[in-house]
């Protein structure tokens, strides 16, 4: 691919920037944590301290609008603060640290269901332990497989109503002789049940019989691929001749040249749910000022419910944030294949289990996207003796993460156009979850068998499953007081005798109340849904708002008193509205290992809180069933989902009628 860019150097680091209260952690604020609760919490061999989530408490949200409408008087920030999830003594602490004082604030010992998010050290250490446990290496000899190239991992088990839980993983382990892609070569019927606070075996199942699957048509790297190739695709040359079109000031983006403006926004980092954007408001051109659209958004979880209820399965119902961690999950991008050559890239960080700063080098990367889309358009030939054409350009600026967990790759964007729009974009890429079986062809599935699954190889199958992707989107449409209006499409009767015509629809438009009101299953009937702000109208006196456009619609198919339901409810409803509580930010729960899902968004809800002309946050679930097919093998190609929210009545005309792309 031959590449022409004109390079324009764009400053992002902490100490050279501007600061900004809702900038992440930095590595020497991540050191200072460590460090004020490691002398408050002693360790010894029998007292373990492990830092499992370590985040900005973020300040209030009147601090942080205060701080904004005061800014050009250079007020000071308010408080950096640190909110920790920390185990000592086999039990669970959340700790704020107050960084100015360099001292803790509060301490409190967590009673409920659930334990936190696995961190990557314990998970390492978890899954080396089968390599000294002798019943796993005789099962190891029994199949002839070579240990040192066995590769094991940690899987969340969930919540089946017992009475008392422990923080115990399944370790399930894969063969990688002959292909980088363990997952294709699963050890079926293996599987040991550790603990993670003591770090040892408390159980183990060998269920001897199913094959190991060959590694032959496994590979995915292209050095180790054989010809045929192809497809040979042609690159293209990019060129920005003027440089780009946005600034970054540390974590700080704006988005459009100067004498027209656009977006401006906060990009954020978290361990749990990675990119947060903040304060995100576009420039009115005609009003000449940025108007407030979204104060906080973020993916705020991701539930993967597998389908398979055998033994060895049925368990396998995963939280991909409140498990994983989908910050820490982050993947550092390639330039040139994760991005396009006019990106640019900023890093992130978090700490690890022992409370060290770890770089996640490329976390992001930001870039104008220039895709041959058309912003918009018109062709006019009814004026006689003339062809009008008038056609401009779609540009617009995304912001880019991607998350592997485990397996699959999620590629999660964010795309902030001129026109008012925010898309949101998930693809879905990286390795399905297979299992090993004793089939190599569909013949042989006979009668009611259900393997749970689509055959894809030989003694493999890809499992069924679902994705849920539940956004957190604290909406501020001009201001706080917002309110959530369900306008319904309905069919009506022509009643005049004079007109042909026998039907129509219109619209009757219904403003929530409650959150009772608030709650959606979208596909039921034709509707939109808006988020307006009743308190500022447009010139002819329509609420100034926006709507959202849904995109994959999928219910979730498990009774509701299954218990991988009861955990992942949020997803009952594909839109939830509730008021504004800087402490319900979390779908699923903040404690989600082995929870019981008595803290997620479905129990919150239940409050019936008022929502009408208040400060309010729209939940939005995006889903799809997946039933794998032999493409997706043996790497999945991107299945790109998404959504968008758009303007509606939001501008006095078309906000990008007089808009130039240079």
């Amino acid at each position: 691919m031959k590449i022409v860019v004109v390079l324009v150097l764009i400053q992002a680091c902490w100490r050279c920037a501007e600061a900004h209260p809702l900038d992440p952690l930095t590595p020497s604020e991540l050191n200072l944590v460590r460090t004020i609760i490691t002398n408050s919490y002693p360790t010894s061999s029998s007292s373990k301290l492990t830092f499992q989530h370590v985040a900005l408490d973020e300040p209030d949200k009147p601090q942080i609008l205060s701080w904004l409408s005061s800014k050009s008087r250079a007020p000071s920030l308010p408080p950096r603060r640190a909110f920790v999830i920390a185990r000592f003594q086999k039990q669970s602490l959340e700790i704020t640290v107050d960084l100015s004082t360099r001292s803790i604030i509060s301490t409190r010992v967590y009673k409920g269901h659930g334990f936190p998010t696995l961190t990557f050290v314990e998970q390492g250490l978890v899954s080396q332990l089968p390599f000294s446990y002798e019943p796993f290496k005789d099962s190891l000899n029994k199949r002839a497989l070579n240990m040192s190239q066995v590769v094991c991992a940690a899987f969340t088990v969930g919540w089946f109503e017992e009475e008392k839980t422990k923080r115990v993983v399944k370790v399930k382990c894969y063969y990688t002789n002959g292909t980088a892609n363990l997952y294709a070569r699963p050890l079926e019927g293996v599987a040991m049940v550790a603990d993670l606070d003591d770090m040892r075996i408390l159980s183990f199942s060998d269920r001897f019989g199913i094959p190991v699957p060959k590694a032959e048509g496994t590979e995915y790297r292209l050095s180790k691929l054989k010809p045929p190739f192809g497809p040979k695709l042609n690159g293209v040359n990019v060129t920005q001749s003027h440089g780009p079109g946005f600034t970054i000031d540390g974590h700080s983006v704006r988005f459009g040249v100067i004498s027209w403006g656009n977006w401006k926004f906060h990009l954020g980092f978290d361990f749990q749910v990675g990119a947060i954007i903040s304060l995100a408001s576009i420039y009115d051109i005609e009003k000449q000022r940025y108007r407030e659209v979204l104060y906080r958004g973020f993916i705020s979880e991701v539930f993967v419910p597998y389908q398979d209820p055998t033994e060895e399965w049925y368990y396998t119902t995963y939280f991909d944030c409140g498990e994983y961690g989908f910050g820490q999950s982050a993947s550092s991008l390639e330039p040139l294949t994760d991005c396009p050559p006019n990106a640019h890239f900023l890093d992130a960080f978090y700490a690890d289990a022992n409370g060290n700063p770890v770089q996640i080098t490329n976390a992001f990367c930001i870039f104008e996207k220039h895709a041959g889309d058309i912003m918009w358009r018109h062709t006019e030939i009814a004026i006689p003796n003339q062809l009008i054409t008038e056609v401009r350009a779609d540009v617009s600026l995304v912001v880019r993460m991607v998350s592997t967990v485990g397996n699959y790759d999620y590629v999660i964007d964010w795309e902030f156009k001129p026109s008012g729009s925010i898309k949101f974009g998930v693809g879905l890429t990286g390795i399905l979850g297979m299992k090993g079986g004793t089939y190599i062809n569909t013949d042989q599935i006979k009668g009611e068998i259900d393997i749970h699954g689509t055959l894809l190889s030989d003694n493999t199958i890809g499992v069924y499953h679902d994705h849920f992707f539940t956004y957190y989107l604290d909406l501020d449409i001009d201001g706080q007081r917002n309110s959530f209006v369900k306008t319904t499409l309905q069919t009506q009767k022509v009643k005049d005798p004079k007109i042909p015509r026998k039907s129509y629809w219109t619209t009757v438009s219904e403003t929530a109340k409650t959150e009772a009101d608030g709650r959606v299953k979208l596909g039921l009937e034709a509707a939109e849904l808006a988020v307006v702000n009743p308190n500022k109208k447009t010139k002819r006196g329509n609420k100034t708002g926006y709507r959202l456009l849904p995109g994959s619609v999928a219910h979730p198919l498990l009774v509701s008193d299954d218990y991988p339901q009861i955990r992942g409810a949020f997803s009952n409803y594909n839109v939830w509205v509730t008021p504004y509580n800087k402490s319900e930010k979390w779908a699923a729960g903040l404690f989600v290992d082995r929870s019981r899902g008595d803290d997620t968004l479905a129990v919150k809800s239940r409050k019936n809180r008022e929502i009408e002309n208040e400060d309010i946050v729209l939940w939005y679930t995006m889903g799809l069933h997946h039933v794998p097919s032999q493409e997706d093998y043996p790497v999945m190609p991107t299945l790109s989902v998404g959504f968008e929210l758009r303007p509606t009545n939001f501008f006095e005309a078309n906000p990008v009628l007089k808009a130039i792309v240079n």
